[in-house]
């Protein structure tokens, strides 16, 4: 295939997992392939995000090897006396970490990239000009407002909050969209919260279907056999309210993962069952989750036939 092939690219969100996209990520840029747009959710936002505002997957690599993921547990005082200061957090602050680490690292790296707000990544190619006005980005951000009971697509939806989208910080939106609730505190947005996407919708694949003539790839992570089969253990408060988001997560992306042309344009990538929130993870684990995006993208690129997906996928 020529080189600078057009796609886009639905990345499934997963905390410290992120690495996993990344290595496939490497395999579909060697392969030739060139994103035009992407969607995230959590750690899919953040990875997003750096890949939208013009990060190569290797130099993510370098970055990611980098960072202290102990950081992203950032307790403020009241967090820090223990666990009477973590239950207070939880009943006045709706989360027991702060998440500012985070949000300020992300717009070092974005703006690094010359990236701030949402303007900077905007469509421009001609092929932009038959989306709404308001999908003409390069970048889209899935959050969950809890407050409205509604799927958030940043940028698309800043104008029902009376905002100008391309005003608004992509590090905020991001910061939303790793929220994971009770762990992270929420984000207010116009008084609304908003918390991790995928309350809602962890692998929301489906969101560039339209006329574009190219693929989008979704990158899940977990093993195919296993993608919402795992077990959520519940053996105190904390792993109540995870498997909770669990469910609510799986129940909504069952329907997308069901469907063969689903699972037909979808990368598979085997995590070992890390947990998301297992911010002490070993340079060694990072490294097998970097592994193992590579393993199952090149396995995926050796049998995908963008033809043979249009002929039994594409509604006619």
């Amino acid at each position: 295939m020529s080189k600078h092939e057009p796609c886009d690219i639905v990345l499934e969100g997963g905390g410290v997992k992120g690495t996993g996209l990344v290595g496939a990520l490497q395999q579909l840029a060697d392969a030739g392939y060139q994103p035009q747009r992407v969607a995230g959710t959590s750690a899919g936002a953040i990875v997003g995000s750096l890949l939208a505002a013009g990060m190569s997957p290797d130099d993510m690599v370098a970055t990611m090897q980098q960072l202290d993921y102990a950081k992203f547990q950032d307790e403020g005082f009241i967090d820090k006396l223990g666990l009477p200061g973590k239950v207070t957090s939880l009943v006045f602050e709706k989360g027991v970490y702060e998440g500012k680490y985070l949000q300020s690292w992300l717009a070092a790296q974005l703006e690094g990239l010359g990236v701030r707000t949402f303007a900077d990544l905007k469509l421009t190619d001609a092929w932009a000009q038959e989306l709404p006005p308001e999908q003409r980005y390069k970048l889209v951000v899935i959050v969950s407002d809890v407050s409205r009971g509604r799927l958030v697509r940043l940028p698309w939806d800043y104008a029902s909050y009376g905002l100008d989208p391309d005003e608004q910080l992509v590090a905020h939106a991001v910061r939303a969209s790793m929220s994971i609730p009770f762990f992270y505190e929420p984000v207010t947005l116009k008084g609304n919260y908003l918390v991790d996407g995928g309350l809602l919708s962890n692998f929301p694949v489906a969101i560039f279907d339209d006329h574009t003539p190219w693929p989008t790839f979704g990158i899940k992570l977990s093993a195919k056999a296993d993608a919402l089969t795992k077990m959520n253990p519940v053996t105190n408060p904390l792993q109540y309210a995870m498997a909770i988001l669990s469910t609510a997560t799986n129940a909504h992306d069952a329907m997308h993962i069901d469907d063969p042309c689903t699972q037909m344009r979808t990368i598979f990538v085997d995590t070992f069952d890390i947990k998301a929130t297992d911010f002490a993870i070993s340079k060694a684990d990072q490294a097998r989750l970097l592994e193992s995006g590579q393993k199952y993208a090149k396995a995926f690129l050796k049998t995908w036939d963008f033809a043979k997906y249009k002929n039994t996928c594409e509604k006619k």
